[in-house]
């Protein structure tokens, strides 16, 4: 999630809010639906007696439903943000709106002030919830949306099971005619048993999904004990192009590149907030203060740019390349798949 320093993500807010929703759980709670072909994590936010609570991470499988916020909803403002699995293939999504509060990429329980975006605790970082008018309703339920092709929670559990396993390498092919044989294929492999449900034939997928995507594409870890801003610059075809920023927080990593590489280099320029270089080279881009996607690495100055060292990584024949930056720069790479 330190990926939106990038605005790799493309940002899309819930569109069906409603009450008591059929197929949502019975009791009086804060329910969230998926109605979207991927894996969802889910945070919660409730102001109430002068601090705001965030809350993570809610699981919500294509097609399901899940409770975020057990026992009936009182009186508080409660807000939500979502993003898809890092399992996924291809461009991230999230789910949000105008309200920063604080998370952290685990399971977390946080209590901060109303409004304040400082997350003091060194693994956090703020991220933008959307406001729920629950309309004072005790019970309430969201359903986070992203293609109208997706037209019921069972056609997203559907088109969820497809992406999976195209996800994890499976052939695909246009329509859903390739699923059912290589459903029954995966099926095998994983040893699922005939009667497994959706639970378990989920979390199977994401499982190996995950395998797959983690190493595939660039990431960048930061091994040292305070955050630093990442910025990566590459050639595609004849056209030379850098983007940033990445926040990445100690102990943690960005996936700044989620599809499987197919250059022989990559360029890596990262930096505290205070603008001490801990990964720096001789190949100069052109970079600006703020979040960027800058194409052509020459005349920096002229075009209103300034001009960075970025370091070489050799990413020559892999599939996926993670850099690990420690106090002294880049350390040798220990998670790189070829």
């Amino acid at each position: 999630m330190t990926d939106r320093a990038g605005s790799r993500f493309a940002r899309w807010l819930c569109t069906l809010v409603f009450c008591v929703a059929f197929g949502a759980p019975a009791s009086a709670s804060l329910n969230l639906c998926n109605r979207t072909s991927y894996v969802l994590y889910a945070a919660t936010a409730e102001a109430a007696g002068g601090q705001a609570t965030t809350h993570g991470w809610t699981r919500i499988v294509p097609g399901s439903c899940a409770v975020a916020i057990p026992g009936p909803l009182g009186p508080s403002g409660y807000e939500v943000y979502a993003r898809t699995s890092r399992a996924h293939r291809g461009p991230a999504h999230d789910w949000g709106g105008k309200d920063d509060h604080c998370v952290k990429d685990t399971d977390f329980l946080l209590k901060l002030p109303p409004g304040d975006g400082r997350c003091s605790s060194g693994d956090s970082f703020a991220v933008p919830f959307a406001r729920l008018d629950t309309k004072g309703q005790t019970n309430w339920t969201t359903t986070f949306t992203l293609s109208p092709a997706v037209a019921s929670l069972a056609a997203a559990r559907d088109a969820g099971i497809a992406r999976l396993l195209s996800d994890i390498g499976y052939k695909s092919g246009a329509g859903g005619s390739w699923v059912p044989a290589a459903l029954t294929k995966f099926r095998l492999r994983m040893r699922l048993p005939p009667d497994a449900g959706n639970a378990d034939l989920f979390d199977a997928l994401e499982t190996e999904a995950m395998k797959v995507a983690a190493p595939a594409g660039y990431s960048i870890c930061n091994d040292t004990d305070a955050a630093f801003w990442a910025a990566l610059g590459e050639k595609s075809g004849k056209v030379w192009r850098a983007r940033g920023w990445w926040q990445v927080m100690p102990g943690a990593c960005a996936h700044a590149i989620t599809q499987p590489l197919s250059a022989d280099k990559i360029y890596l320029l990262a930096e505290r907030k205070d603008g001490v270089k801990l990964v720096t080279g001789r190949e100069n881009f052109c970079v600006t203060n703020i979040t960027f996607d800058v194409e052509g690495r020459a005349h920096c100055t002229e075009r209103g740019l300034k001009a960075a060292g970025f370091a070489v990584t050799d990413t020559r024949g892999r599939s996926g390349f993670v850099a690990h930056v420690g106090e002294n720069g880049l350390l040798p790479s220990l998670g790189s798949a070829d």
